[in-house]
C-alpha cells in the first residue's frame, strides 16, 4: 500500500525544515582557490616558528607537505596548471620577508636545512576544500658536492653526448613531477628583502649604472668558465633583450648570457607601465616560464606573456633565469 503523502511533503514545508537526500547533493562546496592555498601555507609556516623556536632563535619547517580534496587537486592540474609552482615561489619569498624581520629585530635566524621541499598531494578521504598539512625540520644533505655526469642527444645532431654539470645549476627550482618542488635556501634573498642592491661574492652583475632598476634577472650556468658564479642583470629600460653568446650589440638593454644554449636572441621581457606588471615574448627554440611553455613568436610581431615576479624562465631545458625585484 502506498505511502500517503502529509500535509508537510504537499506544502513543500518538509523540504524545507527536513532536507532530504537529493537537497542534500545540491549544497556541493566550493572548490579550493589559489588564495586559500597560499594563505594556509602561510599560516603552517607562522605555526612552525610558534612552536619550534626557543630563546633567541628562529626554527621553522623547511618540508611541507600539504594534502587536499582529489577533485581539488585535479582541477588544479587541469584548469590552473602551473598555479602550484608559482604559489610556492611566492610563499617563499614571503618566508623570506618575515625572517628578515626577525632577524632585524635582533632574533638569530639560521636554516635547519639548505633547501625548501614542497609536496603538495591529494588524498581520496578529503571532502571538497579540506587541507591537510605536515612538517619537517629537513637537515640538509651531507652528499658531496660532485659534479653530475649526463649524456643527452642533442636535435642538431642527433649524437648522444656525454656533459659533466656542476650541481650549481640545480640551485634553482627542481620539478619532479606536478606537486613536488625544491628551492635552494638563499641567504642572499633575506639579505636584499628590504630592495638593497648588495652583491655577494660569486656574482657578476651587469648593467650596474646609477638608474633605478625595474627588476633583478639572475642566471646560473653549467658552462665551465662561470662555474658556482651567478650572471646577474639589473632591468633599467622598459624593455630588455635576452640574447646568446653570438649578440654583437652591446647595448645596456641587451642581457647577454654567454651560453651556446641561448639562442640569439633568445627573448624579450618588457614592463608596462599602465598596469605595472612585466611581460615576455620568446623568440628562441624553447621557452619554458614556470613549467608551461611559452609559444615562440617573431621579434618583429611579439606574441607577449604575463610575467610574474619570482617567476622561473628555462631557456632550451638548460639555462634557468628567475625575476626577483629590484
Amino acid at each position: 500500500m502506498a505511502e500517503k503523502p502529509t500535509f508537510w511533503k504537499k506544502t513543500g514545508l518538509q523540504d524545507l525544515f527536513l532536507p532530504s537526500e537529493k537537497t542534500q547533493k545540491k549544497q556541493v562546496a566550493k572548490a579550493l582557490t589559489p588564495d586559500e592555498v597560499y594563505k594556509y601555507i602561510l599560516e603552517k609556516f607562522k605555526d612552525s616558528i610558534a612552536e619550534l623556536s626557543f630563546a633567541n632563535r628562529i626554527v621553522f619547517y623547511h618540508e611541507y607537505i600539504i594534502c587536499f580534496n582529489e577533485e581539488d587537486y585535479k582541477e588544479f592540474l587541469a584548469h590552473k596548471q602551473g598555479l602550484f609552482g608559482i604559489i610556492v615561489h611566492e610563499s617563499v619569498n614571503h618566508f623570506y620577508r618575515l625572517l628578515e624581520e626577525y632577524r632585524k629585530s635582533g632574533k638569530t635566524v639560521e636554516p635547519s636545512s639548505s633547501k625548501w621541499v614542497f609536496r603538495l598531494v591529494s588524498h581520496p578521504d578529503y571532502e571538497r576544500g579540506d587541507k591537510g598539512f605536515i612538517g619537517k625540520l629537513l637537515p640538509g644533505s651531507s652528499q658531496k658536492n660532485e659534479n653530475l655526469r649526463v649524456t643527452f642527444i642533442p636535435r642538431q645532431t642527433g649524437v648522444a653526448e656525454t656533459l659533466d654539470v656542476n650541481q650549481e645549476i640545480l640551485n634553482g627550482f627542481t620539478y619532479y613531477s606536478e606537486g613536488y618542488y625544491e628551492m635552494p635556501y638563499d641567504l642572499h634573498a633575506i639579505a636584499t628583502t628590504g630592495g638593497s642592491d648588495s652583491n655577494s661574492g660569486g656574482t657578476t652583475v651587469a648593467n650596474h649604472t646609477g638608474q633605478k632598476a625595474f627588476a633583478r634577472l639572475e642566471t646560473i650556468m653549467p658552462d665551465q668558465n662561470f662555474r658556482g658564479k651567478k650572471v646577474e642583470y639589473l632591468m633599467k629600460n622598459d624593455e630588455v633583450i635576452v640574447s646568446g653568446k653570438d649578440e654583437s650589440r652591446n647595448e645596456p638593454d641587451v642581457f647577454i648570457i654567454p651560453s651556446d644554449w641561448v639562442n640569439t636572441p633568445h627573448l624579450s621581457i618588457r614592463y608596462n607601465h599602465s598596469d605595472a606588471k612585466f611581460y615576455l615574448a620568446s623568440f628562441g627554440e624553447k621557452t619554458i616560464v614556470n613549467e608551461v611553455e611559452v609559444p615562440r613568436s617573431g621579434i618583429n610581431q611579439p606574441d607577449w606573456t604575463e610575467l610574474p615576479f619570482n617567476s622561473r624562465i628555462l631557456l632550451n631545458g638548460i639555462i634557468g633565469i628567475n625575476i626577483f625585484k629590484p
